[in-house]
Parts: C-alpha cells; structure tokens; sequence
C-alpha cells in the first residue's frame, strides 16, 4: 500500500495525487508541489490515505512543504500579474491581427512561466507573439488552445437552472454527453434547450441517464404489441416519469395513455400470428370487394 494525497490547482479542477511525504496534512491546507508545470501552491482536497499500488502511475511526486504566509503573498501577486499579462496579451492580439480569443492567463508559482489560454477555429501561427510576449515578460511562455467546453468552465456563469455552471463549480473532469441520452429522457430534441452557454450538449444530461437506463429496462420497448383495458394495440411511446405507456389502439388507431401496470404484454410469436391472421382477413375482405365489383 501507499500513501497519496488529493491535490486541486483551480476550485473545479481535477483531482491530482502527490506523495505527501510524511507532511501532516488536511482537506483544505494548502501546499507547495512540484508538478510537470514547475513548482505550483495547490490545496489538498483529499487527505491522505493508502491506496493499492495498482491504483496509482508512479513515480508519485512528492509535497514540498505547507504553504506559508509568504507562500500564499506570492500566490496573490502573482494574480495580480495575471491581470497586466491578460492586458498585454490583449493589445499584442490586436496588433498581430490573429483571430483568437484569450481566455485566461496562469502564472505558475515561482513565475517560471506564465500560460495563455485562448480558443480559435483552427491552427494559430502565433509565433511572433511569443516573441514579443516573451521579450516583455522574460520568463517562458506557453499559449495553450482550448476548446468551448473548458472555456465555459475557467470563465463561469449561469446556466439555464438559474445555478451556477456544474463544470465550474463541482465537476472535476468533462463525461462524454450524448443526444442518445436526451432521447431517453423523452426531452426536447431543439438544440436551445438541451445545449449550454457553450453550445454543446448540456453536462446535466448524463446525472439522470443511468437511472433512466435502469428503469426503462422493466418497461416493454416501443413497438411492443400489448393487450390493455380497451383492446390490443402497440406501445407508441414511454413515460418514465408518470410510470406509463403511450398505446396505438389496433382497433381504432386512437392513441392512449395506461399505467404501466395495467397492461399486458403479448408474446412476440402471438402477435405475429394475430397480424398474419388480420392480413389475410384484410385480403379476403378486399378479394370480396373487387367480386362485388366485377359482378
């Protein structure tokens, strides 16, 4: 077994774990590391604990120290420097006339490198302005593209709830979201309603899919030939919600709304014989017609 401890960089971040190296630690302090970036301040979110070494890609970097009053000064003034470089970088953008959008700018703790992170359509040729960025700040420069969806995420808002944005508030990491999943839910297909501020499928389309799944299991599926109150017919459609069956009366091509529980499924083999049954009546019936005719 070994010891790792959850560590955020951002509020809605994801979870990254560090060997705490015999520091003791709690959800909330915040600690010097050194990550992949350079030395960073991040806050522990998951104290530590012992976890297989199944479990982990080692080799697991390890805690500096606890952040100090000195530690957490550097972190303020280095948001404020965020802001004169997102200013900067704003005017260089212009002035080199590239169509992209700046997001956000990071410095990393010790200020080794700043990060800038924009969205495009395509590829940038962005290399004059590192030139010019990195002649400014002297220190290293990375322009990082992001897509829409991190975007809404760095930037926040609200979303059609009237809450705050989940994947900037609480989601750590993005589920893969489908239209399959609106479906199932019996929503509307109207790309307004089921997309977020950021144009793509809303994020809370997967919180309910699996019960969904569940549920729909014990339901008989659409097109199934059912036997009900008023006569036989085919389910239409399902309500999950109100536990009920959309039925189409064979009889009377009428669509009906039953409880689930009050409707009995026919075998599959039952059916098939009642259709054979019912055409070759349909073609009795027509074959009379055209004797009728002829006579």
């Amino acid at each position: 077994m070994i010891e790792v401890v959850g560590i955020r960089f951002k509020p809605a971040g994801k979870i990254y774990y560090f060997d705490p190296d015999d520091i003791d630690l709690e959800a909330g302090d915040s600690v010097i590391l050194e990550t992949a970036r350079g030395v960073e301040c991040g806050q522990v979110v998951v104290k530590p604990k012992s976890v297989s070494e199944e479990e982990i890609v080692a080799p697991l970097k390890k805690i500096i120290r606890k952040a100090t009053d000195v530690d957490i000064k550097q972190v303020e003034s280095n948001k404020a420097k965020e802001k004169e470089a997102y200013r900067v970088c704003l005017s260089k953008i212009a002035e080199h006339n590239l169509p992209m959008k700046l997001v956000d700018v990071e410095y990393t703790f010790d200020a080794n490198k700043i990060i800038f992170y924009f969205t495009a359509d395509g590829r940038i040729d962005f290399r004059e302005l590192v030139k010019d960025l990195a002649a400014i700040f002297r220190t290293r420069i990375e322009l990082r593209q992001i897509g829409v969806r991190d975007e809404a995420k760095m930037l926040g808002g609200l979303g059609a709830c009237g809450r705050g944005l989940c994947c900037a508030t609480f989601l750590g990491e993005f589920d893969p979201v489908s239209i399959k999943m609106a479906k199932e839910q019996n929503l509307s297909l109207n790309p307004t309603k089921i997309s977020g501020i950021c144009g793509r499928l809303m994020c809370c389309l997967k919180y309910e899919s699996e019960a969904y799944e569940v549920e729909k299991a014990s339901y008989p599926q659409e097109g199934t030939f059912v036997r009900t109150s008023v006569g036989e017919g085919k389910v239409a459609s399902i309500n999950i919600l109100k536990k009920s069956l959309i039925v189409e009366l064979k009889e009377s091509r009428q669509m009906v709304e039953f409880p689930v529980s009050d409707v009995e499924v026919i075998s599959r083999h039952e059916a098939s014989n009642k259709e054979k049954k019912q055409s070759n009546k349909n073609e009795q019936d027509k074959g009379k017609e055209e004797k009728e005719i002829l006579t």
